[in-house]
């Protein structure tokens, strides 16, 4: 299945019902008055985020979604019925933006969340509502109330704890695949990911969390070189970076600079987040070039990288529990936050009775 994480779409609520103008007129009745109904109310336009979906390729084929009309009151006091509801089921971690593509209607980063994006019109009243001692068989109705249509943008951001970055070739794929049950293509070219993977890591019964791989950045990614910066926005909810660099690489350093610099010029706080460096291709260097190029890393991020190996395994294990230590940390810091943001979950105290 092709892998789609932006689109444009139109919506457009219902109209409601118009009021009817109608008259009682039965025999032996000799005052019927109005007795016209009111009109259906239009179908509104909700989105919901469902279980069981990691991209948007349904909204490729399908732009417009228009809720249905309110029906026509009619006579007998008989009111229209309601128009029906389009309710747009899209993957957990999508967000809808406006369509300057920069104003965020609503962010659904949990299962289930839902949101009306265009509420239906009212229906109109009959003439029944307008009947009085001065005007005893008005002959107007309401009409029903136009619906709401707009363009709105929906992008994918996939939920993941702990996210994979480096340069193409990096050996990211191959890491992903060596550390779960994903199956990624992995070649010897670059730019073989062409769109973002995900995998579950299960150490332990405790120690179980979402890894993302994303497509190689290179210099110039966040001005559109390559395949740009287009595929950070899915490693923006990691509690975690993963960064492979390659250990044959001439100039690891460089290479960790260069995807530094590229993180801090995309902003949205990747810079700021919590980092791993690994050094990765190991199993292709003796001990002596092991231990040259880890300290070349070393002088560059202060601290001494991690040394593992997709293909061998050798080191990985250290790494992803290190990674998972710190995905535990953020979501106890993101429970933590979403108490003291929550009034309702604030801390019970004899006062309050």
């Amino acid at each position: 299945m092709k892998f789609l994480d932006q689109c444009k779409i139109f919506i457009r609520s219902g109209d409601g019902g118009g009021g009817a103008v109608s008259f009682r007129r039965e025999k032996f009745i000799e005052y019927g008055g109005p007795d016209g109904g009111d009109g259906g109310r239009g179908g509104d336009v909700w989105i919901e985020a469902v279980d069981g979906l990691n991209t948007l390729i349904d909204y490729r084929y399908q732009q417009h979604f228009k809720a249905e009309t309110g029906v026509h009151g009619m006579g007998r006091q008989r009111n229209g019925h309601a128009g029906a509801d389009v309710i747009l089921k899209v993957p957990v971690g999508t967000e809808v933006l406006e369509e300057d593509q920069e104003t965020l209607i609503v962010d659904l980063n949990r299962l289930g969340m839902r949101y009306l994006l265009a509420k239906g019109g009212n229906g109109g009243f009959g003439n029944i509502h307008f009947k009085g001692p001065i005007n005893q068989a008005p002959y107007f109705a309401m009409p029903g109330q136009t619906g709401i249509e707009k363009w709105i943008w929906l992008r994918l951001k996939l939920i993941a704890d702990a996210g994979l970055i480096g340069l193409p070739n990096a050996g990211k794929s191959t890491f992903l695949a060596a550390v779960s049950a994903a199956k990624p293509k992995i070649a010897d070219y670059p730019f073989t990911t062409l769109s973002p993977n995900l995998g579950v890591v299960d150490l332990s019964a405790q120690e179980r969390f979402v890894l993302a791989d994303i497509p190689g950045l290179i210099e110039g990614a966040s001005d559109g070189a390559g395949l740009g910066a287009r595929f950070l926005g899915h490693i923006e909810r990691c509690a975690v970076l993963i960064h492979l660099i390659d250990a044959t690489s001439a100039d690891v350093a460089g290479d960790y600079q260069t995807i530094r610099a590229e993180l801090e010029a995309y902003g949205f706080g990747l810079a700021d987040k919590a980092e791993l460096v690994a050094l990765n291709k190991i199993d292709a260097l003796s001990e002596d070039d092991r231990d040259v190029q880890a300290e070349l890393l070393a002088e560059v991020t202060g601290r001494p990288p991690f040394r593992v190996s997709g293909v061998s395994g050798e080191g990985v294990s250290a790494v992803l529990r290190a990674a998972d230590q710190e995905v535990k940390r953020g979501r106890s810091e993101a429970a933590t936050s979403g108490a003291a943001n929550d009034p309702s979950r604030a801390a019970w105290s004899p006062s309050d009775d």
